[in-house]
């Protein structure tokens, strides 16, 4: 019995010596910051008293170092970083308004224990993580160390009360919260929650099944996916729900890697979605069930849709309403881009009829458009509260204005930007619209650049332009008198045949020939005009497209630095890339 006392004495003992050490050594720790705090306090007293004898000697000549003298709260975060544990062991005790500061240090000198601490007791409903570091290789380890730490909190059962984090962000956004350490703009840590709730106000939302979110924007491309945005998808995969993309912009053709990446998004959240490359209809249609489930979409481009060439009317009938339905689902929409889509002319009405809520922009870019498709855009409820108007690029040439007209009438109070640039219209035509344009009170822009007037037409048209007190900006081609109405379609027609040669079969015309050269100097003008952007835009679609043999699929085109180059040049270079 003596012994067992004696060895229970002993072990209470060295329990007793174990704790006060430990006591010790955080009075010390404690004691080293105090004495940091005593002498910075020093050091700011006499500085104030080294500056109240300025005052009174009064102006002399002073040498000053822009040097940031670091402050209190720096050298405080610096003396904690020092000892990893001691600062892991005391976050729970930590100040809310010293997380964001502390948090800033330890990512920018890779203290990872500390890091992957934070996260799982971060104060705030969003870490936005994107505001500090871009997904590049470069960045990986660091990712690879938060998102270890949300996998501690997804794999707890229970959710604590004291776990406030919602929303990992990593979009390129929020960077004033990581500038800001105290007082409301600590707050700006909530902005995805309060725009997240704003959203629930319009409906918009669901409710979330996760407890917690991470958000992306992105970028899909032929070539391969950066490691940073690779490992998110690996780590996100078999997590139903967890990764919400606001942005998403498609310019690959890769149909099964697109298919794979929105299998793995919870598109409730998706916003805006840009598409950027050649699909053929068919894609589009296989593609257009995802759209419909994203029910917060509110900006939607398209560009350059083709048709292949045997396909049945009854079949591209098929496709379209497989592509429009889904814009039954759209309720938020406010924003609608169409350009180079080649199934439009004839088939404007089975989208339009499909739209849910007025839309605030409408652009039908480089499309060909019918009589019909005009009337329709009139008919459309949804389009009587836009306030900008892009139709460059459509011919209007051989269509009656009066569609036109009543559009621009529908609009007449809410519309502020109409862009008709190489719209083509005649005077004739314009002369038509111009009691309506006039009625646009709130119109800001307008572009009528590329389109024929004359000096008479020009005078008429800027004195009901006059009356519009809102108007800033007017763009204007040069007005010829010199041509009449015959000529100009004479010459328009000799133009679009051309190009049209041209974009079928660049070799196949020759500028140094007597043809090309026997042509008028404005047509010699307009043609390479438009041969170099186009020149350009198809640079453009070519590079979205995959490497063959190994090397690139596309050579840059000889443009000087103010953009010119000569036709040659441009011919020279289409054919490189042919």
């Amino acid at each position: 019995m003596e012994t067992e006392e004696m060895e229970a004495n002993s072990n209470g003992t060295s329990l007793a010596v174990s704790f006060f050490k430990g006591e010790e050594e955080l009075s010390s720790q404690m004691s080293s910051f105090n004495e940091v705090t005593t002498q910075i306090r020093e050091l700011e007293e006499r500085g104030m008293e080294e500056l109240r004898e300025i005052k009174q000697q009064g102006p002399r000549s002073i040498k000053m170092s822009f040097q940031a003298t670091p402050t209190l709260l720096h050298l405080a975060v610096r003396s904690l970083l020092r000892n990893e544990a001691l600062a892991v062991s005391g976050l729970q005790d930590l100040p809310m308004e010293l997380f964001p500061p502390l948090f800033k240090e330890a990512f920018t000198h890779k203290r990872f224990v500390v890091l992957k601490a934070m996260v799982q007791v971060w104060p705030f409903p969003c870490l936005p993580l994107g505001g500090l570091m871009k997904m590049k290789a470069s960045y990986l380890e660091t990712l690879q160390i938060i998102l270890d730490g949300i996998n501690i909190l997804l794999d707890q059962k229970v959710h604590p009360s004291s776990h406030k984090l919602r929303v990992l962000d990593l979009r390129a956004m929020h960077k004033d919260f990581w500038n800001v350490w105290a007082g409301d703009e600590a707050a700006a840590g909530s902005l995805e929650v309060k725009r997240k709730k704003k959203t629930q106000d319009r409906g918009a939302r669901v409710v979330a099944k996760q407890s917690l979110k991470v958000f992306i924007d992105m970028c899909l491309k032929p070539k391969a996916l950066d490691a940073c945005m690779s490992y998110l998808l690996l780590w996100v995969e078999g997590r139903t729900g967890l990764l919400g993309c606001k942005k998403l912009k498609i310019s690959t053709i890769a149909l099964r890697n697109i298919v794979k990446v929105l299998e793995m998004l919870d598109l409730d959240y998706m916003e805006e979605v840009e598409v950027c490359c050649t699909w053929k209809l068919s894609t589009l249609a296989s593609l257009a069930p995802y759209m419909g489930q994203m029910r917060s979409l509110r900006k939607f481009l398209l560009s350059h849709i083709c048709i292949p060439v045997p396909i049945s009317l009854k079949e591209k009938g098929k496709l379209i309403d497989q592509f429009t339905s889904q814009f039954h689902n759209l309720e938020y929409l406010r924003e609608l881009s169409l350009d180079s889509i080649s199934f439009l002319e004839g088939q404007l009405d089975r989208l339009l009829r499909c739209l849910k809520v007025p839309l605030e922009t409408l652009s039908i870019t480089d499309c060909q458009l019918s009589e019909s498709d005009l009337k329709s855009l009139t008919q459309c409820p949804g389009i009587r509260q836009l306030k900008h108007l892009d139709l460059s690029g459509v011919i209007l040439t051989n269509i009656n204005p009066k569609p036109l007209r009543v559009l621009l009438e529908t609009v007449a109070a809410t519309l502020k930007t109409l862009d008709l640039e190489n719209c083509r219209i005649m005077d004739s035509q314009l002369s038509a619209l111009l009691p309506a344009l006039s009625s646009c009170s709130q119109l800001t822009t307008f572009n009528y650049l590329r389109n024929p007037i004359s000096v008479a037409l020009l005078e008429r048209l800027l004195c009901h332009t006059a009356r519009l007190s809102r108007l800033t900006l007017e763009m204007y081609s040069t007005p010829s008198e010199e041509e009449d109405e015959k000529q100009w379609r004479e010459r328009m027609d000799q133009k679009q045949a051309l190009q049209e040669e041209f974009f079928h079969n660049p070799q196949a015309i020759d500028i140094e020939s007597e043809d090309f050269s026997s042509l008028p100097p404005e047509v010699k003008h307009e043609i390479l005009t438009d041969m170099k952007e186009f020149t350009k835009r198809r640079r453009t679609l070519f590079e979205a497209m995959p490497e063959v043999d190994g090397s690139a699929a596309i050579r840059e085109t000889p443009f000087a630095e103010d953009g010119s180059s000569t036709g040659a040049e441009c011919l020279q270079a289409l054919k490189k890339t042919d």
